[in-house]
């Protein structure tokens, strides 16, 4: 299985966002498909909302890649990363 770690510098992001900026859909409309199919859990339950707010502390599972949604510095002006 293989583990991301996401560091959110705001109070959430948008789930399809999310599957997107980690690279794991091509654009937010196919993180938005990836959703509607039934992939994608959020801390271990099915998820169907496509912009659900993910915030930190919370983990992401599509397939076989888990998402770990950490905690960033606000001030960074790099902004959310995908590691």
């Amino acid at each position: 299985m293989q583990q991301l770690e996401f560091t959110l510098t705001g109070d959430y992001i948008e789930l399809h966002q999310l599957i997107k900026l980690c690279g794991l859909a091509a654009s937010g409309g196919a993180g938005k498909a990836m959703v509607a199919m039934g992939l994608v859990s959020v801390d271990g339950a099915p998820e169907s909302r496509k912009t659900a707010k993910i915030r930190a502390g919370q983990q992401v599972t599509l397939e076989d890649t888990t998402i770990f949604v950490v905690e960033g510095d606000a001030s960074d002006d790099a902004g959310a990363s995908a590691d």
